[in-house]
């Protein structure tokens, strides 16, 4: 059995992207809100390009969309997916491109009338990107039947006011479903989840490869809305050694961890340490005070659980240290994160091996950033991404994935999905 020509399906997956961004244009860039207007138009347009392939539609509880293509064997899927939403003024590419090269590999399908070895389902996710809700794979989780406890109302403090519970309900889903633990997919019937999407870093750029199979994904914890409490003082009057400065004590923190992430990255650890927001109180700030609050966010990052638990502990005995020597006081606020996870060799094997047959470059990396495939593998599916070459990062307007990469990479996965049933189920 050859391979389905894969142009038709490249024309629609490009038509699509520019409906896409015309239809969530937010200059600069594009805005769909999880749970929102764009987040909607986006679900609904992919839809509408996968009905011509008359796959089956189908909701959860939460509002991820499925979109299955029958297999040869039903009792068993394949899940191709990513989320739909973005982040304010971001790139049209995060998240949609592997949504909708999961429509394109199924037109490339059911044109040539090729049934897959089991159903082939696209699952459309919520809420992956936690700017919305603070917290990370709400779409997946729900998928999954797995949000952790009291998610579902916490409140969206970006627009809304408004709890996750009540934006679900508000659409028309069930809260209380999701409250219970209701799920559409159920792990021990899925073979295998493949998330194709833009690389979020210059990697593939430097390396001049068009696209890559993912090893493994870095886990998180995070610490939002952390404040140094401090004093304020005069600045002129108040001697160096009766201070008590937050701006200094923050400065300390930030240069701690610094410090740490460079000694046990020469260790040869895996991690990443951002501080993604750090400031005073405009309210009460001033040039003529010494700084009494500093707010500031932490997001650390490593594929090793152990290396996460050994830098929370460091932090904590840094704000104890530091606040002792400074005479201020580090509140941490709530946390936030998630696991490491690692994709399944087989599968990994399986895009190389469909990269090969279509003469592309192989290469596997690992991932720095959070996907929805975290939860899957943290469950159990044997799980595998596919990174696809992007300049200019993500989250940003600028992002620039070449259609030709993208025909690539949905090469391989639709080369990829002509496996027979038995090298799905290898573990």
């Amino acid at each position: 059995m050859g391979t389905p020509d894969t142009d038709g399906a490249a024309k629609l997956a490009a038509s699509l992207f520019d409906r896409l961004f015309e239809a969530t244009r937010d200059d600069p860039g594009v805005t769909r809100i999880a749970y929102g207007e764009g987040e909607q138009t986006a679900f609904a347009l992919v839809a509408e390009a996968a009905a011509t392939s008359r796959v089956e539609r189908t909701f959860d509880a939460a509002g991820n969309q499925f979109l299955t293509l029958p297999g040869l064997d039903r009792s068993k899927r394949i899940v191709i997916g990513s989320h739909l939403d973005s982040v304010p003024h971001g790139g049209n590419f995060d998240g949609a491109a592997g949504v909708i090269m999961g429509i394109a590999a199924q037109k490339a399908l059911a044109d040539a009338g090729i049934q897959p070895a089991f159903d082939l389902t696209v699952a459309c996710l919520r809420a992956e990107e936690s700017c919305w809700f603070p917290h990370s794979y709400i779409g997946s989780k729900t998928a999954l039947g797995v949000l952790e406890n009291g998610i579902a109302d916490q409140v969206r403090r970006s627009d809304t006011g408004q709890t996750l519970a009540e934006h679900i309900d508000a659409l028309g889903f069930d809260a209380d479903g999701v409250r219970r633990g209701d799920a559409w997919l159920d792990p021990a019937t899925i073979a295998a989840y493949i998330e194709p999407h833009i690389e979020q870093a210059p990697a593939l750029i430097d390396a001049d490869l068009p696209l890559a199979a993912v090893s493994g994904i870095r886990g998180s914890f995070r610490y939002r809305e952390m404040v140094c409490h401090g004093e304020y003082s005069h600045s002129g009057a108040m001697p160096r050694h009766l201070r008590h400065d937050a701006a200094v004590a923050s400065a300390r923190l930030v240069v701690a961890m610094q410090a740490l992430w460079e000694r046990l990255e020469a260790e040869g650890e895996d991690l990443t340490v951002t501080f993604g927001q750090l400031g005073t109180d405009p309210a009460n700030h001033s040039f003529s005070k010494v700084a009494g609050e500093v707010r500031l966010c932490l997001d650390v990052r490593s594929q090793s659980k152990e290396t996460l638990g050994r830098v929370e502990n460091e932090l904590k005995a840094f704000v104890d240290t530091i606040g002792a020597e400074t005479g201020t006081r580090f509140d941490l606020g709530p946390r936030s994160g998630s696991e490491p996870a690692m994709m399944a060799p087989h599968l990994v094997a399986m895009v190389n091996e469909a990269c090969r047959a279509k003469n592309l470059p192989v290469h596997t990396m690992a991932s720095g950033a959070g996907h929805d495939a975290a939860t899957f593998a943290n469950t159990g599916v044997p799980s595998v991404m596919i990174f696809i070459r992007n300049a200019n990062g993500s989250h940003n307007p600028d992002e620039a994935m070449a259609l030709e990469d993208f025909n690539a990479a949905l090469a391989a996965l639709t080369q990829m999905l002509m496996a027979r049933a038995a090298a799905w189920t290898l573990k």
